[in-house]
């Protein structure tokens, strides 16, 4: 072990002989180990619920709780603390049995002290080995989640192209149609169509929604293409009004509550108005579909120090903790087949990415979920082409400070 690794060791001493503990401590701090004491088995036992400790070095015949009684509490509310057990020379076994009982090893009083420091120090390598070994496994998982997001990746490329294609062929051929049916109302011999405003009404909604879903496809592509953004001045609320309308009908549907709290004096910023409303159609579809007949929706809209922070708020069923870092994964849905495509929330996240922002998801099951993305000023880049970003403050949302919520945070 490296000298400068001995002096991180969270030490206890738990040993009823005053002179031992203090003439050992002062041992200890010589060779850069600074260790806590207890005379007693209660004591160690208090000490450790305050402060967790790497490994405690204590006798076995102590006055109350002895040293083996001691460590079984150890074992059972630290079991990441190694002990170290000392023993009389006539009473052995009781180091045996504490060994087989968990313990790291023991030794014998009088303790020579390089061998004590040699046995401390095994202990803590082992507790390294085990964080290596935990480390090692997380990661592990994260590259085979990365491994199987770039195959997923993969796949999206290929489906992309197929999509563009067979989607824009028909798209191609509604807009024609929607085309030729406007200039037949334009005529004179119908000009006094019955109900001629509201077939014109329903023509424009071809059309927007048309033009739409061209922008979806592209978009498609463009997550692997990675094309330019169309920089214009947004004005947010208003962006995000426009958007709420376009799913007033399924909120109506399922009779949810749909608002919009937005700051006052909120300044415009310049950004990709297009790729910002692809965003809130993504998390206010997800938002609709969790949240059950009766239901809130909120969408709180706020200023950072770099730019626009938005937060799409529901009372739905919430995402399970094990799913918060899968959700954003191409292809990964909880909805039933014919549902959803796995898509929304990885466009999400690769449109907020390349605007240089970051998504925070926080849920609690039962009570809901907040999806807030912030999405800086794309005024703010430089003539380089980088972002001067600063950390902006998250909204005030339904489920901050709440121990039972997670989160995760992406981007």
């Amino acid at each position: 072990m490296k000298p400068e690794q001995i002096k991180n060791i969270r030490l206890l001493l738990v040993d009823d002989e005053t002179d031992f503990r203090s003439t050992l401590t002062k041992r200890l701090l010589k060779r850069g180990v600074a260790a806590h004491q207890a005379g007693d088995g209660e004591t160690g036992l208090a000490l450790l619920a305050d402060q967790p400790m790497d490994v405690v070095v204590m006798d076995v015949k102590m006055p109350g709780m002895n040293g083996i009684d001691a460590m079984h509490h150890i074992r059972e509310r630290h079991p990441e603390t190694e002990v170290i057990l000392l023993t009389g020379h006539a009473t052995t076994q009781d180091g045996v049995e504490g060994i087989k009982s968990g313990a790291f090893d023991y030794l014998t009083k009088p303790v020579e002290f390089d061998h004590l420091l040699g046995k401390i120090a095994q202990a803590y390598d082992k507790i390294l080995g085990k964080k290596q070994k935990i480390e090692a496994a997380a990661y592990k998982a994260r590259i085979e989640q990365q491994m199987i997001a770039t195959e997923r990746l993969a796949a999206l490329g290929t489906l992309a192209a197929g999509v563009a294609h067979e989607i824009n062929n028909p798209l191609a051929i509604i807009n024609e149609a929607a085309g030729y049916l406007s200039s037949l109302l334009q005529k004179q011999e119908l000009a006094d169509m019955p109900r001629k405003a509201v077939f014109e009404k329903a023509l424009q909604k071809i059309e927007t929604s048309v033009k739409r879903a061209r922008t979806i496809t592209h978009q498609l592509l463009g997550n692997v293409r990675k094309s330019e953004s169309i920089l214009a001045e947004v004005d947010v609320p208003q962006l995000v009004e426009e958007t709420m309308q376009l799913v007033r009908r399924e909120t109506k549907d399922k009779d949810i509550a749909l608002e919009l709290q937005a700051a006052e004096r909120l300044k415009p910023i310049w950004a990709d108005p297009n790729q910002i409303r692809q965003v809130l159609i993504n998390l206010l579809s997800n938002a609709i579909q969790a949240t059950s007949q009766g239901g809130r929706i909120a969408i709180q809209v706020d200023s950072t120090d770099s730019g626009i922070s938005i937060a799409v708020i529901d009372t739905g069923h919430g995402i399970p903790r094990e799913n918060l870092e899968k959700i954003f994964e191409p292809f990964f849905s909880t909805k039933s087949p014919g549902e959803g495509t796995g898509l929304g929330l990885f466009v999400t996240r690769e449109i907020v990415d390349k605007f240089g922002g970051t998504v925070e998801v926080v849920s609690r099951i039962g009570h809901g979920t907040q999806f807030t993305v912030q999405i800086p000023n794309q005024a703010n880049v430089s003539r380089d082409g980088k972002l001067t970003v600063h950390k902006g403050n998250s909204p005030k949302g339904e489920y901050d400070n709440d121990e039972n919520t997670h989160k995760h945070i992406v981007g």
